[in-house]
């Protein structure tokens, strides 16, 4: 059986529909292409879903949002952790129909069931620690109370790059807390998430609490849905500039918004930092995802002495990465998501020499079919490349330099985002230092990775606001109610 023929096997057409108020169902509009982005044919299709469809989605969510609310904690906990097991029993499945549509090699997809598995698991835990507060008024006569309670029917809007772990991340606290959603994942990657609706209703999840619609009118369900009363909370992944677009659209009704969008994150290597370990922690934050992740490590900023040979060292990683086709035994590095993905890290690299930078390795995209990117190393790259500047969303590492901590600083903080950071250095003081004086929401100390399901994601400035993930993820879809008690 070739792998195609597995995903047809996996996602017949009855699941590659829309999954609304616990059924499948085709939906008023007609296909939408899944491309597959290793060769740029057509790898599936999905039901496009219309705006008609959204309603009737939000519809269901409603309807089930009060009987949900009312389901006991420890039950709701429950769906979780079975739906935990099935996704990890899962795991090589859901691995190949994320790797065929979005491009990643199948032993990172199989990382990120891992990862976003984890959310399932640790919010399963947290459904039973919603706590309320219980005090003495300070005044006396009376005792204060707060209940918490959750802030009802959600929409999900999840991106293309991490298919399941950003879906999982959302759909985990919204389910512990008693909230019901719509999900409107990707259009260029759809599949995943329907593996995952049919994982939750095999789990137990009751019928409404959550739906999925598949469409490609992305800003249309968004806008249609947010003028909807009854819809109380917006949670979406992507772009600044489509975040922005949704935070005003929240306006209306005064949707409760958590905002993780662009990022630009800096890459501090000291002059005191273990070089071979900043080496292989760059590896992982510029390399995970090819590049194509919000945290990615998009500016390496080199103290002057080690600059050359950090350098040096990461040049010969990148260029001895394997690229190819996802499912192929041996790749590392797999395509971009599309051909304009590979357009946009293209004209960034070029920039950048125009500028006067200089290629190590890589710097081109290689003939033949898909969308592939050669992994590169970038020096000499100025401040004011785009390469810099901008998010590259690709695997391009650019090189610049300081010459004091300060410097350093500066140039981290020269961003309008403020997702991720990370430094290498011994310094114990220094790490102090740069966690107060880093304009982030995350900072990664001699590791390049920083996610983590028990710890709080989110950032600042134009990378967003609100937090997922850690004790914090589960507030963010919990209302809080005071209750004056009057005892004398």
């Amino acid at each position: 059986m070739t792998f195609r023929e597995r995903l047809g096997h996996l996602l017949p057409e009855s699941r590659r529909q829309l999954f609304v108020g616990g059924a499948w169902v085709p939906g008023g509009g007609g296909r939408l292409d899944v491309i597959d982005p290793a060769d740029g044919s057509v790898l599936s299709d999905v039901a496009d879903g219309t705006l008609d469809d959204a309603r009737a989605a939000l519809d269901a969510a409603v309807a089930a949002q009060a009987d949900w609310a009312a389901t006991a904690p420890r039950d709701r906990g429950e769906v979780l952790r079975r739906a935990f097991e099935l996704v990890t029993s899962h795991a090589e499945d859901l691995a190949l129909v994320m790797s065929l549509e979005m491009g990643k090699p199948l032993a990172e997809a199989k990382g990120e069931v891992t990862y976003g598995a984890e959310f399932l698991r640790w919010f399963s835990e947290e459904a039973v620690r919603i706590h309320g507060r219980w005090m003495h008024n300070p005044a006396g006569g009376s005792r204060l109370l707060t209940v918490r309670k959750p802030v009802g029917p959600c929409l999900f809007i999840t991106p293309w790059n991490f298919p399941l772990a950003m879906g999982t991340r959302k759909i985990g606290p919204a389910v512990a807390a008693g909230c019901t959603m719509v999900v409107k994942p990707a259009a260029q990657t759809p599949l995943t998430m329907l593996y995952l609706a049919a994982l939750l209703d095999e789990a137990g999840l009751p019928a409404g609490v959550l739906n999925v619609v598949t469409t490609s009118d992305s800003g249309g369900l968004s806008s249609t849905l947010q003028a909807d009363p009854r819809l109380r909370k917006v949670s979406f992944t992507g772009s600044t500039g489509v975040g922005r677009k949704i935070v005003e659209q929240s306006a209306g009704q005064l949707q409760r918004v958590s905002m993780e969008l662009g990022g630009n994150a800096p890459f501090l290597v000291f002059a005191d930092a273990d070089l071979d370990a900043a080496v292989e922690g760059a590896m992982i934050a510029k390399m995970r995802n090819m590049g194509e992740a919000c945290t990615s490590a998009n500016r390496f900023i080199v103290e002057e002495p080690v600059a050359e040979e950090f350098g040096r060292r990461l040049a010969e990683r990148m260029g001895s990465l394997r690229v190819g086709r996802g499912q192929d035994a041996g790749v590392q590095v797999g395509p971009l998501i599309d051909e304009k993905a590979v357009a946009s890290v293209s004209a960034t690299v070029t920039d950048a020499v125009e500028r006067g930078a200089r290629v190590l390795t890589g710097g081109e995209a290689p003939e033949g079919d898909g969308y592939f990117f050669t992994p590169t190393v970038l020096v000499d790259v100025p401040e004011d490349a785009d390469a810099v500047t901008t998010e590259i969303f690709g695997p391009v590492a650019p090189i610049t330099t300081f010459n004091s901590e300060d410097h350093a600083i500066a140039l981290a903080n020269a961003t309008e985002y403020g997702l991720a950071a990370y430094a290498y250095t011994r310094d114990l003081a220094r790490t102090i230092r740069l966690a107060e004086r880093l304009e982030t929401g995350m900072l990664g100390i001699n590791t390049g990775l920083v996610s983590n399901p028990a710890a709080p994601f989110g950032g600042v400035k134009a990378s967003g606001y609100g937090r997922e993930g850690g004790f914090e993820g589960i507030e963010e879809y919990l209302d809080t109610t005071y209750v004056a008690l009057p005892v004398d």
